[in-house]
């Protein structure tokens, strides 16, 4: 067992949770607005999520657990060709190869995922994950460019220069500073229709006529009614969805793994000892199969919220416990989601052309930072085919974009014999 966590006073649980809920706020609404689901679920999930993560690792972990960008793509691609049951029906399969991957670990010990996902794999991987979302940040942001492009200005300025709690929330900020620069542009110029959806509707005036009135998230609503929409339909397990995003559990298995230990490394405790990380994956494979069942995308552990604990020097996991409160609450309000909904596509877009190229730069650092030798041929051969196979949106056996691109790494990984020591794979705990 770890040591025990410094108490928190009573007056402070309250301030120090709502910056918790301040740091995940932008991302975890950005996702459900790019995939067409719901945001008051999407917010309900990921607090519901990070409470079964406490319980199942104990409340020994300061981890918030949000909306994973690491499932856009699927989800938009699933969504779009059988339709937003089945691609939920995806996430809730990927939540369980997470619990697969916890007795694994917990019987092997984590050399496992070394062998299996080395940087080699898990690198390129991520790298297509952003790249292949460079296409929605282009669309969102050609509805206005100046209006994109000025959020994304706003966001690298305050991801540079900013300090303090600034710093760890450029996406909120950004967006904040992007939804006024286009209310000026739109009421400047009304025609541009900044404010109108898709069907034609003024979305200051949906969000109007929505009731302060507190009610369960739509897509609850249907899985407590047995809506046909719902996962309790048997029709909407539907095998080539499922394939088409469960394997970006890969990724996200390796990104919890790094995660873990950034947020040992900030409290000064390890984790992958107590309360292990078998049970921390389980934890956010839990939280994930509910997400997906409830209606909200996957659930990953946060590193903005890991910036706050080091900010504040409070690690007590109550405080993320009390975050995870209070976005549940704020779900229970339709106005809340409606008011998100009023955020415009070319503010988004401009927040994205940076986030999905960051998340591509991830890929790369992955690269580096592990010493990957792309003058051996076994190595440029992985990661060549992992990064074509994932963009160039081929379809084989139903498997396609990313998740054909990991599974391709993955099997080239295991059948490639090497030739020479390879410098590629430093364990992840290094």
């Amino acid at each position: 067992m770890q040591k025990p966590y410094e108490p928190v006073p009573f007056a402070r649980l309250l301030p120090l949770g709502i910056q918790h809920v301040f740091a995940m706020f932008g991302a975890t609404v950005l996702v459900p607005m790019l995939t067409g689901l719901d945001t008051s679920t999407a917010l309900f999930t990921s607090g519901l999520g990070t409470l079964v993560f406490q319980l199942i690792t104990g409340g020994q972990v300061p981890a918030y657990l949000g909306s994973s960008f690491a499932f856009i793509a699927p989800i938009i691609a699933a969504s779009n060709e059988y339709g937003v049951a089945a691609a939920l029906a995806g996430c809730f399969v990927a939540g369980l190869v997470y619990v697969v991957m916890a007795a694994i670990v917990a019987r092997v010990g984590i050399g496992f995922i070394d062998r299996l996902f080395p940087p080699v794999v898990v690198g390129p991987v991520i790298m297509t994950i952003g790249l292949g979302l460079a296409g929605t940040a282009k669309d969102m942001s050609a509805v206005h460019l100046p209006t994109a492009i000025f959020t994304l200005l706003v966001v690298i300025l305050i991801s540079h220069f900013g300090k303090g709690m600034a710093k760890i929330i450029p996406i909120l900020l950004g967006i904040i500073a992007g939804y006024a620069f286009a209310l000026v542009v739109n009421w400047r110029s009304p025609e541009l229709g900044l404010f109108i959806n898709s069907q034609g509707e003024n979305l200051f005036q949906i969000l109007k006529e929505t009731p302060w009135t507190p009610a369960l998230p739509a897509y609850l609503q249907k899985v407590l009614t047995g809506h046909p929409d719902s996962l309790l339909n048997p029709a909407n397990w539907d095998p080539a969805a499922i394939m088409m995003i469960a394997p970006v559990a890969i990724v996200t298995m390796i990104e919890h793994l790094g995660d873990v230990l950034t947020i040992g490394r900030t409290t000064g405790r390890d984790f992958l000892a107590s309360p292990g990380l078998h049970r921390t994956l389980a934890g956010d494979g839990i939280a994930t199969s509910l997400a997906a069942f409830f209606g909200g995308p996957p659930n990953t552990t946060y590193g903005e919220n890991v910036g706050v604990l080091a900010l504040t020097g409070v690690h007590n996991p109550i405080i993320v416990q009390v975050a995870a409160i209070f976005v549940i609450i704020f779900s229970l309000f339709p106005k809340v989601g409606a008011l998100i909904s009023t955020v415009p596509e070319p503010v988004m877009g401009g927040v994205t052309i940076l986030l999905f190229g960051m998340i591509a730069a991830v890929g790369i650092r992955t690269l580096v930072e592990k010493q990957v030798d792309l003058s051996d041929s076994r190595n440029l051969i992985i990661v060549s085919t992992v990064l074509v196979l994932g963009i160039s949106g081929l379809e084989i056996f139903k498997l396609s974009g990313m998740g054909l691109g990991a599974v391709a790494g993955v099997l080239l990984n295991l059948l490639l014999p090497q030739r020479s020591p390879e410098k590629a794979v430093k364990t992840h705990g290094e």
